[in-house]
């Protein structure tokens, strides 16, 4: 292995049978001991300290947001409309900042959305919450990909809502294995991402979307589809909830566009439910912060929302580059304008182990089990590429290259 940690010979011989591995569940790799000091697997908590880099955590940022927040803030200060700020709001949000995210839908495959349908939140997580509480019960039943965000999976736990696996590939979820799956279980929803998956990165096309919407019309269960990382794919297929819009709750929110710390989330329900989740948002928040959401409306008729997404693709494309630079050699799976990427690990590296030896180094990574819904989770790690300056990433994934490396010829 030369300095920069090139793959050996032995390395590569894994490569081909990456396709098998990176399916649910994980067998016939014998016993072994964990770790128990191991960062914490819910995936909504992580021990990553300011000295950490931080590959844990999506949180991108592009120059220049804070001169735009304080001037945003100078301007709502000095409206006529500051006095509302203090008061409550309709609990699925105000009228014109309905119509404003309605607008804004429209970058994001939307042909047109009926302000009407769209429900104001705190956040993404928020909007799942909401979703969850307002439609399903105690016992239900939700099919989600075998790999899927550890948000939601902390949240269907909390709800006692059972998962239930749906095998997925490189390139999208296994619909055989769905339909199958339906004829045993009474499925009562299915969560995905069909745009920029989360974890891997896959972008599901429009047969694949058509194909899904039939099974849930034929099994009569509801699609909740989380757009968080939409706005990095363009042009994308139209989203679940453009070609059904009676079954699909879509999820999104301003976190990965703009700023982590503006909890301002959206959810288009089917006319018919949207009194449910104004309900559970009264429940939970009554509303979402005034303050938080006319800053979001301000920057969304000012255009400054899309501006930030044409820079964080071009910012998450560049960082996709160096990714692929230095792990030329090593099978990795992430969407060319992604701010992650998915690591399988070699036959005879553990999961724990990598993560293990890099927190020796200070950098925090994702394990596999927090992304997994079956009961064996895969030998893997992902990897956010978001945060830190070009040459610090750079640093950071040359170390992780080279760590697997070093326990594969260990």
């Amino acid at each position: 292995m030369d300095t920069f940690g090139m793959a050996t010979p032995r390395y590569k011989q894994y490569v081909d049978t990456l396709s098998a591995r990176i399916r649910s569940g994980e067998t016939g790799r014998g016993t072994f001991v964990r770790d128990i000091s191991l960062l914490p697997v819910t995936g909504i908590e992580c021990d990553v300290t300011p000295a950490m880099y931080d590959l844990n955590f999506i949180y991108p940022e592009i120059t220049g947001q804070t001169a735009l927040l304080r001037r945003t803030l100078r301007q709502l200060s000095m409206s006529g409309d500051l006095e509302s700020l203090l008061h409550y709001l309709p609990h699925a949000g105000r009228r014109q900042e309905r119509n404003v995210v309605a607008d804004h839908l429209k970058l994001r495959g939307f042909s047109a959305v009926d302000p009407d349908t769209v429900v104001m939140v705190s956040g993404a997580q928020h909007g799942l919450a909401s979703v969850v509480l307002g439609m399903f019960s105690p016992g239900d039943v939700i099919a989600t990909d075998a790999l899927t965000y550890p948000g939601f999976k902390a949240l269907a736990q909390t709800c006692h809502i059972e998962l239930v696996p749906v095998p997925v590939t490189p390139e999208g979820p296994d619909l055989a294995a769905l339909a199958q799956l339906c004829r045993r279980r009474k499925i009562r929803g299915y969560f995905t991402m069909p745009t920029l998956h989360n974890p891997l990165g896959w972008v599901m096309d429009l047969t694949s979307r058509k194909k899904l919407i039939s099974l849930a019309r034929e099994n009569r269960f509801f699609l909740i589809e989380d757009g968080s990382y939409a706005f990095l794919q363009k042009p994308a297929p139209a989203p679940l909830a453009e070609l059904a819009p009676d079954i699909t709750f879509y999820v999104s929110g301003f976190s990965k566009n703009i700023a982590t710390g503006l909890r301002v989330g959206l959810v288009i329900a089917p006319p018919a439910h949207v009194a449910a989740l104004e309900k559970i948002i009264r429940i939970t928040t009554w509303n979402t912060p005034a303050l938080m959401t006319g800053i979001v409306r301000e920057w969304l008729e000012q255009g400054e929302v899309e501006k930030l997404e044409q820079k964080k693709r071009r910012d998450a494309k560049a960082r996709q580059k160096i990714v692929s630079r230095i792990f030329a050699d090593l099978p990795h799976l992430a969407h060319p304008a992604g701010y992650f990427l998915w690591l399988p690990l070699p036959e005879n590296v553990r999961c724990d182990a990598v993560i293990s030896r890099l927190r020796t180094a200070d950098i925090a990574v994702s394990p596999a089990e927090s992304y997994a819904v079956t009961r064996d989770a895969p030998q893997a790690i992902r990897v956010a590429v978001s945060t830190l300056p070009y040459d610090d990433l750079e640093y950071a994934l040359i170390t992780i290259r080279d760590t697997i490396t070093y326990l594969m010829d260990l």
